[in-house]
């Protein structure tokens, strides 16, 4: 009887020691740093070719937007905006949901929209052949590895081609609703390519279809967006300086959405314009307040 104890006891103590799976016995905080491997992105400079622009204008005008419109009430204001701009340009917006793209790309005239291309995050759509080839096809997306990778096309390659860019600079979609901070690299490619920024502002897509959400909710919630004056560079401006005016800007149109236009440009005047990140409360009275959609109508200038 004995011997059998001691034997249980001599197994149970190899069983702790063992290292199941050949597990390293060093820890991980001391493990060697090794950078992340370059994603394998698929190459789709096809999509910016004649071929590819005539197919999508197609599905754009054919199937797109008659099933956008069939989902959602969408306003645009501002759009006057580009009438003074020949482009390229920077079409800077803030980021709640995947309606944002199809929202800000149905809203251009047709002229400026057949020459825009999406900035969008490789890790996910261009993760399989067969996103990348869909988004590719119908946004005329343009993989941003979000983790410094290289790339087979870079921003900068698009904007020499004289194609527009929508970038969403928090970089990905809000969890809340509420803007998060702007990442450098709007600003940093309109001042390293002397192009301007026109800020863009959307309330609505949130509360029609938030994060984790497959398909917009039923009723045909309101989406407003807003195409601001064009921000540039100045001369010695930094790109950090210049990326806190962009944001500023697309603070300044979702007051001015929320409220009118002369209010919300005197509290820009006066430096009291309302922080987008919104106010610091629990997380689902944040949440709450974001998935209110907007009036169906927006509010006079001066009121």
């Amino acid at each position: 009887m004995g011997f059998l104890q001691d034997t249980i006891a001599d197994v149970r103590q190899v069983k702790r020691g063992w290292r199941w799976g050949h597990r390293s016995q060093v820890p991980r905080s001391a493990e060697p740093f090794v950078p992340p491997s370059s994603p394998n992105v698929y190459p789709n400079d096809w999509s910016r070719t004649p071929a590819a622009a005539a197919v999508r204008e197609l599905a754009q005008k054919a199937a797109l937007e008659p099933l956008f419109r069939s989902q959602v009430r969408a306003r645009a204001e501002g759009v006057d905006v580009l009438d003074r701009l020949t482009g390229p340009v920077i079409f800077a917006a803030n980021h709640a949901s995947h309606l944002d793209t199809p929202l800000i790309l149905l809203s251009l005239p047709d002229e400026w929209r057949r020459r825009t291309a999406v900035a969008a995050a490789a890790d996910y759509f261009f993760d399989t052949w067969w996103r990348a080839v869909g988004s590719s096809l119908l946004f005329n997306t343009l993989p941003i590895d979000r983790r410094g990778g290289s790339l087979s096309t870079t921003p900068g390659d698009v904007l020499a081609d004289g194609w527009s860019l929508v970038i969403f600079p928090e970089g990905t979609r809000s969890r809340d609703g509420w803007m998060g901070s702007f990442r450098l690299g709007a600003a940093f490619l309109a001042v390293e390519h002397g192009v301007p920024v026109v800020p863009v502002a959307h309330r609505g897509t949130f509360a029609a279809m938030p994060r984790g959400a497959g398909w917009p909710g039923r009723g045909r919630r309101t989406l407003r967006v807003r195409f601001g004056d064009p921000l540039v560079p100045g001369e010695d401006e930094s790109v950090r300086d210049f990326a806190r005016r962009v944001r500023a800007g697309v603070a300044q149109l979702l007051d001015e959405d929320a409220t009118s236009w002369y209010a919300a440009l005197r509290r820009a005047a006066s430096g009291t314009t309302p922080d987008p990140a919104g106010p610091e409360v629990a997380e689902w009275r944040r949440v709450w307040e974001s998935t209110q959609p907007p009036e169906a109508e927006p509010r006079r200038a001066w009121g």
